[in-house]
């Protein structure tokens, strides 16, 4: 029986939920880098094994005219995931998570001045008010503000430039190059820095953290089966599944603070990040389709 996008979507965001509560367990045990580094470790190797199966031969399957860019956005995506375990560690699952969620809102911004697209005011709009949700979420007039909570708001500036330039690579080269790149490349800087960050690991912590490699492949595994049998606008509204899941966790297993003030920010942000995405999807297929109907009328009768 072949199984759907959305289904295959739904378990990806289950399982980056179950990724996510393992980092926090022990995300203040170790360096994050260390944490980082072996989570690379499988990371690289399927998208190795993965390569060296495909077949176009594995010099074809992963070849790119842009380096460089590549190697950028692979910087960019190790960052975020060192500055994501130290969020989860030092503010918690629920509030991160919320406050990742604004992501989308990010990236419409981004695209203006990186991409050179254009936002209509439907999508400012939706910006705006979105924003408006993730000060809800921080509530900085609401309480004694913490100074790691700088930590999810640059995890999520960086991920937003990261997704910025995953699309200016997908111009280029295909999905399965960028994510051959992202795990090689981060594979070598962990590797090349994680040493000095070393600590011995516990026979329990090394269980915790094969199920993080095991989490980390498997949910990319089924993100891309996801991304190759239904349009990435349904992927990615299906996403916001995992703040739901991560509130759940962080309010009943970490028992953490989730405020009614917060709730309502997450749906004010996840409302407006939705609609942005779909908007985006929407313009982008009416300029598609205004684009084959002059090809069409231009072709000579």
């Amino acid at each position: 029986m072949r199984l759907s996008g959305p289904f295959y979507a739904m378990l990806a965001v289950t399982i980056f939920a179950a990724q996510d509560t393992i980092t926090k367990v022990i995300g203040s045990s170790y360096s994050p880098v260390q944490i980082t580094m072996v989570r690379y470790w499988a990371f690289a190797l399927f998208a190795i094994v993965w390569a060296l199966r495909s077949k176009k031969g594995f010099r074809q399957a992963i070849h790119t005219n842009h380096l460089w860019l590549q190697i950028a956005r692979s910087f960019l995506l190790v960052g975020q995931i060192i500055i994501s375990i130290l969020s989860f560690a030092y503010v918690g699952l629920a509030m991160s998570q919320a406050i990742f969620a604004a992501s989308p809102l990010v990236v419409a911004v981004l695209s203006v001045p990186l991409l050179g697209e254009t936002v209509g005011w439907r999508r400012w709009l939706a910006i705006v008010i979105g924003m408006s949700g993730m000060m809800l979420i921080i509530n900085p007039f609401g309480q004694e503000l913490s100074p790691w909570l700088v930590m999810p708001v640059l995890c999520t500036l960086t991920l937003g430039f990261y997704n910025i330039m995953t699309r200016i690579a997908g111009r280029h080269d295909s999905a399965f190059v960028s994510f051959f790149y992202t795990g090689v490349i981060g594979l070598i800087v962990t590797s090349v820095v994680g040493p000095f960050f070393w600590a011995p690991i516990t026979p329990v912590d090394w269980l915790w953290l094969g199920a993080l490699c095991v989490t980390s492949v498997s949910g990319h595994y089924f993100l891309i089966k996801a991304l190759a049998l239904t349009e990435a606008v349904t992927v990615q509204t299906i996403t916001y599944f995992q703040l739901v899941y991560e509130l759940l966790i962080g309010y009943f297993i970490f028992t953490e603070d989730v405020t009614m003030v917060m709730l309502l920010g997450c749906v004010i942000v996840v409302a407006a990040g939705a609609f942005t995405i779909w908007r985006e999807h929407a313009v982008k297929r009416a300029n598609l389709k205004a684009l084959k109907a002059a090809e069409a009328a231009a072709q000579p009768l």
